[in-house]
């Protein structure tokens, strides 16, 4: 946002969004000291160049040029769309330095951009390495204490306690002496009486 002398920009910009929401608006300005390896402005400026009929290639190279002057370590772009006015849309993209996408402590800013050019719309992705974020482990012994216990508890593959005098089948177990609850059919003679049962037609 261009502030202007005074900020007069801005005061202009507050009274156009009362009047759009009926409210005062607060606008906090924050300043880019380095826009060259703000992956948002890159993006833009690469839009604006392919919307001015600028080369992508041109645009592109300049961008990743001055990026690594400035002193990212790494920057990426990648183009898609109908580049130069091409008949079929394909994707084109440049790299220098190093983009570590799976390193959890590396600072890559992404963003992405749209350029609306007379052949249709150009998307624009940009992924910026600016180094390495190093912050303070937690060093205090019971730190990982939580997790320590709760994986010796449950370990992978455990089934649970299994019942009484490890019996691996599941029900519950007939105490020793008991009648079987398996009905007439256990009582003695009753397999001859169903085969009479069964002669019968």
């Amino acid at each position: 946002v261009v502030i202007g002398k005074q900020g007069a920009e801005v005061d202009k910009v507050k009274e156009e969004l009362k009047k759009i929401t009926g409210k005062d608006v607060q606008i906090n300005i924050f300043e880019i000291k380095r826009p060259e390896i703000d992956a948002k402005l890159i993006g833009e400026a690469i839009a604006s160049q392919l919307q001015a009929r600028i080369s992508f290639r041109r645009a592109m190279k300049q961008a990743i040029a001055s990026a690594m002057r400035v002193g990212a370590q790494g920057i990426k772009l990648k183009l898609s769309g109908r580049l130069g006015g091409a008949e079929m849309a394909r994707s084109e993209g440049y790299k220098e330095g190093r983009i570590p996408l799976h390193t959890l402590r590396a600072d890559v800013d992404y963003a992405i951009s749209e350029a609306l050019t007379v052949y249709g719309k150009i998307g624009i992705k940009v992924w910026v390495f600016r180094g390495e974020i190093f912050g303070k482990p937690d060093l205090s012994p019971n730190a990982n204490m939580g997790l320590q216990s709760t994986s010796a508890d449950s370990r992978p593959g455990d089934r649970g306690p299994r019942g009484r005098d490890d019996d691996r089948r599941g029900g519950r177990r007939r105490p020793e002496g008991a009648p079987d609850a398996g009905g007439d059919r256990n009582k003695p003679g009753a397999g001859a009486a169903n085969r009479g049962r069964g002669g019968k037609r």
